[in-house]
């Protein structure tokens, strides 16, 4: 079976304006598409506040399920911890010390020689005001950067950054995910963004039985909406446009490069194995988007939270020496978060159950390394009614850092708001 490709974006202008010049009643979508592809600014990256590089890169991890960050970085010297943790908190002679107050997991021993060469930075006590413990809402709350109660954000808070400081962008992969479903972060009034799974099933297949004519005219032909048609459909068909011209992108990009370095043998070192051949590639992305689940540790905790910890340490590990051997270490920025933390005490089977505040990290060759904000007071008089730790720190602060200091954007009109800066940024 012949399958037919777009192969080039250059030959998609060239055909696309066959199609708008023969005179065809064209759908909006193809007609957006076509025009931002042949504009001058086609090519240029995001646009960014002066004195910052273009080329940075974002990646964001998300740990879905609400990480236990009570057992991610301890604070050994609290005794409500062991207090409240009988079967679930860690001995404090296995614990991988940061200072005399709070150390890491054993599971982040690769975290743990991240932080000690410097890569790494730990935001205590992240949270937000009037926190919500379903996983629905919260991640909808971190996803949007909107936590006010009764308002509905159509758009992300990436999405709203390549909307606002990338006005002639029209690079569909200017934010990739790793993953079936876009996540709502990265959801643009533009459309940006895409989705995939791997390099080789991102791609736009006719059906069997297409007739062999240009692809360009075929999809048009599937596609041709009727006269007046707008709306949501449209924004699809622009979606799909948008997916078929960077299919070949990302299978050019990790055909460039490939890496010597040995990666661990689990799904989520390989979506970190992928990220580090797109941008060895050169593929021109800004955002990368992850997630790595199971952090819903309502029972039977222990094995299952140290078998993730260890996931994610050993793969973001590998993925800086993999930036490292490329000589691209200084363009990246890793962030991790989860949609809350976990309940101080533990329950009867043997997990905890949803909390609040959490840590998160920051990880890269560029960053101020570090301890950010006091560990959240685990004292009975400083816990909130339901009895879980008040968060220190505002995750917008952590938005606003990386989008104004990182990525050279207007914090303030993509939050909606103004946010103290953090100063893991020089």
């Amino acid at each position: 079976m012949k399958q037919a490709r777009l192969h080039t974006r250059r030959e998609f202008i060239k055909k696309g304006l066959w199609i708008l010049a023969a005179g065809y009643t064209a759908p909006s979508f193809l007609t957006r598409t076509v025009w931002a592809l042949n504009a001058p600014s086609a090519e240029k990256g995001v646009q960014t506040l002066p004195g910052v590089p273009e080329d940075r890169i974002l990646v964001v991890v998300q740990l879905s399920g609400g990480n236990d960050g009570l057992n991610t970085v301890i604070p050994f010297r609290m005794d409500e911890y062991y207090q409240n943790r009988s079967q679930l908190a860690i001995p404090q002679k296995s614990i991988l010390r940061l200072n005399d107050e709070i150390g890491f997991h054993p599971a982040l021993a690769k975290l743990k020689s991240l932080y000690d060469k410097g890569y790494v930075g730990v935001i205590q006590g992240v949270g937000y005001p009037n926190p919500n413990r379903s996983h629905f809402r919260s991640m909808e709350i971190w996803h949007t950067a909107n936590p006010e109660t009764g308002k509905v954000e159509k758009y992300g808070w990436i999405g709203r950054y390549f909307d606002s400081s990338c006005p002639s962008c029209s690079k569909p992969t200017i934010g990739v995910n790793i993953g079936i479903s876009p996540p709502l972060a990265l959801r643009s009034q533009k459309g940006l963004g895409i989705s995939l799974n791997s390099p080789e099933t991102f791609q736009w297949l006719p059906p069997y039985d297409a007739p062999s004519v240009n692809e360009v005219e075929f999809f048009y032909a599937l596609n041709t909406p009727v006269r007046g048609e707008e709306g949501p459909l449209d924004f699809l068909r622009h979606t799909a446009m948008n997916a078929i011209l960077s299919s070949q992108d990302v299978r050019d990009a990790v055909s460039r490069y490939t890496s010597s370095i040995e990666y661990p043998n689990t799904e989520f070192a390989g979506k970190m194995k992928l990220i580090a051949q797109m941008i060895g590639g050169k593929l021109g992305t800004r955002v990368y988007y992850l997630s790595i689940g199971g952090f819903d540790t309502h029972a039977n905790q222990k094995g299952v939270h140290e078998s993730l910890l260890t996931q994610v340490s050993e793969g973001i590990d590998a993925f800086f020496q993999d930036l490292e051997a490329q000589g691209n270490a200084n363009r990246v920025l890793l962030m991790t978060f989860s949609e809350f933390g976990r309940r101080l005490s533990e329950n009867a089977s043997g997990g905890t159950d949803h909390g609040t505040a959490a840590p998160m990290f920051i990880i890269g060759k560029a960053i101020s390394p570090g301890i950010y904000g006091n560990h959240p007071s685990l004292s009975p008089d400083a816990l909130d009614p339901i009895g879980d730790m008040q968060h220190q720190i505002d995750f917008r602060s952590v938005y606003a850092t990386i989008l104004k200091k990182w990525l050279g954007a207007d914090s303030e009109k993509i939050l909606g708001s103004t946010f103290s800066l953090l100063p893991f940024l020089l």
